[in-house]
């Protein structure tokens, strides 16, 4: 195949990617680059191999990850409050993919709901499954003398088992030689690659990296998000907040959602708002609500950061021998960020695997796992609208709390109100389940009779308790 001379790199690439004759097919003895070794990258590597080995297929899989998740506070940090929701959990089990209890620092068995009008716990709707709150690197900053062990480190784990290499290089460019992607490093050496599998999240400067590989990616869109790691006893921690997850919907400006997730001796604090600054966080702080449930003064913050969360690719999220997984391209929104690494790292492995690397490649094989996420953040969008339009309006706050009160108090109740919420807060059902669940007569029905009821309350009723479990 003659080509005629590139007027630049990236001609040369784009010169050679648009010819059908190329082979797309990964043989023995190509290899594969995974940039980032959290969930996303672990999960493509683990299943990469796994199919490749049932079919015979002889491949090199080289993981880079600056971080070692063994390490307490940045050392190994992976910017996440560290929630696998219940779906998540079978999900993994089915795999084979069980997590151990040394990885699991607690099993939540409830979420707890906090308004200014009151509190209402919410138990999981299907009681045999539990949420897994843990820690993606190995804590805090502080927590040497606990005995966690990092979720990230134990799927990189997984991966390494399966054949992996973890490479400690810094990557400090990307180019296109020969229609091949090549990383180049620190010390001035640079490795081409079959494939690139981009896994660094939006919290990396590598994606800012790939205009020569592919001149039709943008990053996602992003915000920034707060969390805070707050150290005490495993006896206070537990005396405090139990085994639940703590919500808060306050009527608090630019304030979206926050969350208080315990772990051993630490509590999580988990937030999200609108141009999040330390005027946002020290108003949610010090709210009322915040501080009867969490009193942060006598429990010392060791550990803080304000990561960019993904808010949605604005393009696809692959190119010619080039693949963007997890929070690099396509994750869900504000909610299981986890689940979504695995769906789209196991996508993209099989469409590596049994289709080929090319763009048709992944458009065909690898974009409709991502199309479904992309659909179902858009039903995501309108539900956080009217949460933000009903959690700021005192009538409708006490409407929800009312009706999630009354369903939690019955049994055999239609849990319309309590599934909402928990799968707002959990990640555990798709956005449009949760849509079509506030069509249901019922739902609507109760509303409208909780409505009232808030409109006029009886002049005894007595305040709602907290139900902590």
């Amino acid at each position: 195949m003659k080509l005629s001379p590139p007027t630049s790199v990236a001609d040369s690439f784009s010169s050679i990617v648009e010819d059908d004759d190329l082979d797309f097919n990964l043989r023995d003895g190509s290899r594969v680059a995974v940039v980032g070794g959290g969930p996303a990258g672990s999960f493509f590597s683990y299943f990469l191999l796994k199919m490749a080995n049932a079919i015979d297929l002889d491949i090199e899989v080289d993981i880079f990850e600056p971080r070692a998740f063994q390490y307490c506070g940045p050392a190994g940090c992976n910017h996440c409050g560290g929630i696998v929701s219940e779906s998540l959990v079978q999900i993994l089990a089915t795999e084979g993919i069980v997590l151990p209890e040394r990885v699991v620092q607690r099993g939540v068995e409830s979420y707890v709901v906090h308004m200014d009008v009151g509190d209402v716990s919410i138990e999981s709707p299907v009681h045999e499954q539990r949420i897994a709150a843990l820690y993606r690197g190995n804590g805090p900053r502080e927590g040497g003398d606990a005995p966690l062990e990092s979720f990230d480190g134990y799927l990189q784990g997984m991966a390494t088992d399966s054949g992996a290499n973890v490479v400690r290089k810094l990557i400090t460019d990307v180019e296109s030689r020969g229609g091949l992607p090549y990383l180049k490093f620190a010390d001035g050496q640079a490795e081409s690659y079959d494939l690139v599998a981009v896994a660094a999240g939006v919290n990396s400067n590598f994606i800012n990296m790939l205009d020569d590989l592919t001149s039709e990616f943008e990053p996602p869109k992003t915000t920034r998000g707060y969390i805070c790691e707050f150290k005490s006893t495993e006896k206070e921690i537990h005396r405090i907040l139990g085994k639940s997850v703590h919500v808060f919907l306050l009527d608090i400006p630019r304030f979206e959602f926050a969350a208080i997730i315990p772990k051993g001796q630490f509590a999580t604090v988990v937030m999200v708002g609108d141009d999040l600054d330390q005027e946002l966080v020290h108003a949610f702080l010090n709210d009322p609500v915040v501080r009867r449930t969490f009193p942060t003064d006598t429990t010392p913050c060791v550990c803080s950061c304000s990561p960019l969360i993904n808010l949605g690719a604005r393009k696809r999220p692959y190119a010619d021998r080039v693949v963007m997984i997890g929070d690099s391209g396509i994750t869900r929104l504000y909610k299981d960020g986890i689940g979504a690494a695995f769906r789209t790292g196991k996508a993209a492995a099989t469409t590596a695997v049994f289709h080929g690397v090319s763009k048709k490649d992944f458009e065909k094989h690898y974009w409709p796992t991502c199309r479904n996420i992309v659909n179902d953040n858009r039903v995501g969008k309108v539900m956080f609208a009217t949460n933000a339009i009903m959690k700021n309006s005192r009538l409708t706050r006490r409407a929800m709390l009312g009706m999630a009160s009354k369903e939690q108090a019955k049994d055999g109740a239609k849990p319309h109100m309590s599934s909402l919420l928990w799968n707002m807060f959990t990640g555990s059902a798709p956005y449009v389940e949760m849509f079509r669940g506030t069509l249901h007569p019922g739902f609507i029905y109760n509303l409208l009779l909780s409505v009232s009821g808030s409109l006029w309350p009886k002049s005894n009723k007595k305040q709602i308790k907290r139900k902590v479990a």
